[in-house]
């Protein structure tokens, strides 16, 4: 059977600027992401963006053009891979590893980062294992993690939450869910979104988190304009509106 490769990519997805990818990949990751023929992504477009910039550094074993290119599901991306995610079935992926039945080495790729963390593609990676396919996930950036290590929060307990509620009454209540659980758990609650919208939960977090309780952003992770800044909430009420909140953003909040 062959091997499903889960293959990072650098965290500038839809940032002015882009990081030199050999910055951010090691060689080894680059080099077994360009023998592949074979991919599944969330984006054609964006996996073609990225392996252009593999073949860059480590030339890719066939032409662009002649790289086989699936996409998952849109539903995919807005339901989950799961059970019980946002009220989803379990999404069935065999049927895109008919590469891999047939000998085939395949690329999972997400947009950003490792593939089926915080992104889709667990449904792919669980399906390989039925198959009896070898499973490699390859070294590169995780913004979680990133953010995690440099926020000072408790990194022995934590748990990602995805996204907060975009209604501003959801919101809030869903910041005080977590800070509760934080607080009395001495667990870490990381969460993201979508940059647009980043100012908008600075300022519910701001608003609505209690003075001792820690805030840590990490913004730009791996970019020439990463900023990573992890305060208590009275301190944070002390500072200038933070100047990155254009790019992704990881927010962390514990004690």
């Amino acid at each position: 059977m062959a091997t499903l490769y889960l293959v990072p990519a650098p965290l500038d997805f839809g940032c002015d600027e882009q990081t030199p990818i050999e910055d951010v990949l090691p060689r080894a990751t680059l080099t077994q992401a360009a023998r592949l023929t074979h991919w599944i992504c969330e984006n054609a477009k964006s996996a073609r963006a990225v392996l252009k910039r593999i073949d860059a550094a480590a030339p890719l074993a066939a032409p662009l053009q002649a790289q086989a290119i699936q996409e998952l599901p849109r539903a995919v991306h807005k339901k989950g891979d799961h059970a019980g995610s946002a009220g989803a079935a379990p999404f069935d992926a065999r049927a895109l590893l008919a590469p891999l039945a047939a000998g085939h080495d395949m690329g999972l790729l997400s947009e950003a980062g490792m593939p089926a963390v915080a992104d889709p593609g667990s449904a792919v990676v669980r399906a390989a294992h039925a198959m009896g396919a070898v499973v490699v996930p390859l070294v590169g950036p995780v913004s979680l993690l990133l953010a995690l290590a440099a926020s000072g929060l408790n990194g022995q307990n934590f748990a990602f939450v995805g996204y907060l509620p975009q209604d501003a009454a959801a919101r809030q209540q869903r910041i005080r869910e977590l800070e509760a659980l934080a607080l009395r758990t001495g667990q870490t609650q990381l969460f993201i979104e979508t940059p647009y919208r980043n100012a908008a939960v600075h300022d519910a977090l701001l608003a609505t988190l209690q003075p001792g309780t820690r805030l840590a952003e990490a913004a730009g992770l791996t970019l020439a304009q990463a900023a990573v800044h992890s305060d208590s909430i009275q301190a944070w009420r002390r500072r200038p509106p933070p100047a990155h909140h254009r790019l992704p953003t990881v927010f962390a909040i514990g004690a």
